[in-house]
């Protein structure tokens, strides 16, 4: 089954869009998921609020070649970035386990990204 590059930018778009207002709108519902209460909530919001920003642009990408490239440069480097976050503060120790979750998430559109491309070929 061939993804468009477009579906794959406005689907991750809509998964950040959600992903970054969860913690504007309930800080301590995402909390309660992903570790205890922290004394860098404006951190928190700064990515949520990026997350949200990034959604809308890949929500946003349209059918022409310079739009699916710009939606794929959001959906990748979003992607990576917060996965090797996600994977260098787990394993330090500084956020919780349970990001994990996310890496898998990460991962899985990094993989999304990746079939994407190799199906256009």
């Amino acid at each position: 089954m061939r993804v468009s590059p477009r579906a794959l930018a406005r689907a991750q778009g809509a998964f950040n869009i959600l992903g970054g207002l969860w913690p504007l709108a309930s800080l301590g519902s995402f909390e309660s998921i992903f570790g205890p209460r922290k004394v860098d909530d404006w951190l928190q919001y700064t990515v949520g609020g990026l997350l949200v920003v990034v959604g809308v642009a890949q929500v946003r990408t349209g059918r022409s070649p310079e739009s699916e490239r710009q939606g794929r440069v959001l959906g990748v480097g979003t992607a990576a970035t917060l996965l090797t976050v996600d994977l260098v503060y787990v394993t330090r120790g500084r956020i919780s386990n349970r990001y994990l979750l996310d890496a898998l998430a990460e991962t899985g559109w990094l993989l999304a990204w990746t079939c994407q491309r190799r199906a256009k070929r």
